[in-house]
């Protein structure tokens, strides 16, 4: 525990001194909800999206933060410790590598964690953007889409040898995605059979769990079993397909 716990702090420490991962993961997200909010028209109610325009984009950016960090941040570190032969070395020590990717993901859960409070912070006070009145909901709402969009990540890590590969996939992954989750094109303004294919992607049902327990409490059945879906397969598969070497 004790060498956990030291792992730990020093994986914060280096994601605290990586001035990308800091900027996109929580300086950006927390940005780019100022930067809409100050827009007047994104303060008025859109009857196209039945609701203001910063309280529709608010879970959207959400979200995206999440999906930075699962697609971009969490195989480039994890691989680029293959790449440079750190779990290698490890796996010969009493600390071994396991320990490493357990640090990496108490990181990232925290980081998560900080910038789903910035978020929602900054949109509160600034824009009046209400914040879940069902706790319960909205937690289990931002635990299976992180948990779903990690396991994504660790698959990731667990396939690709180079950081230029990982950093290749999670961008073909991430625009893409990102549409689905309704950044570029509001996912009311999409046709429904477009909309509704969004429904099964892992953001698509993650800005849905968020939207559902803003409006009736819990996110619906359907959007959990998407998302645990999507956690287990791409957990099973990172566990069975991830190399220490």
């Amino acid at each position: 525990m004790r060498a956990l716990k030291r792992l730990t702090a020093v994986e914060f420490k280096l994601f605290l001194r990586d001035p990308a991962a800091f900027f996109w993961t929580l300086i950006f997200p927390v940005a780019l909800v100022v930067i809409i909010g100050s827009i007047p028209s994104s303060r008025k109610y859109s009857p196209e999206l039945g609701a203001r325009g910063i309280d529709y984009y608010t879970p959207v950016v959400l979200v995206m933060s999440f999906a930075l960090l699962a697609l971009f941040i969490t195989p480039g570190y994890l691989v680029g410790y293959r790449e440079k032969g750190i779990l290698r070395r490890l796996s010969t020590t009493p600390v071994g590598p396991a320990r490493v990717l357990i640090a990496q993901l108490v990181v990232q859960m925290a980081t998560a964690i900080v910038t789903t409070v910035l978020v929602l912070g900054t949109a509160g006070l600034l824009w009046g953007v209400k914040l879940p009145s069902n706790v319960g909901g909205f937690l289990l709402a931002f635990l299976l889409s992180v948990g779903t969009l990690l396991a994504i990540g660790l698959f990731l890590a667990s396939v690709l040898s180079t950081t230029k590969a990982a950093t290749s996939m999670g961008s073909a992954l991430f625009f893409p995605l990102m549409f689905f989750a309704g950044l570029y094109v509001p996912r009311e303004l999409m046709p429904a059979a477009v909309a509704t294919i969004g429904d099964f992607t892992p953001l698509g049902a993650s800005v849905l769990a968020f939207n559902d327990a803003a409006a009736s409490g819990s996110p619906s059945l359907t959007t959990l079993a998407v998302l645990a879906g999507y956690a287990v397969v791409f957990g099973v598969a990172a566990a069975r397909l991830f190399r220490w070497e």
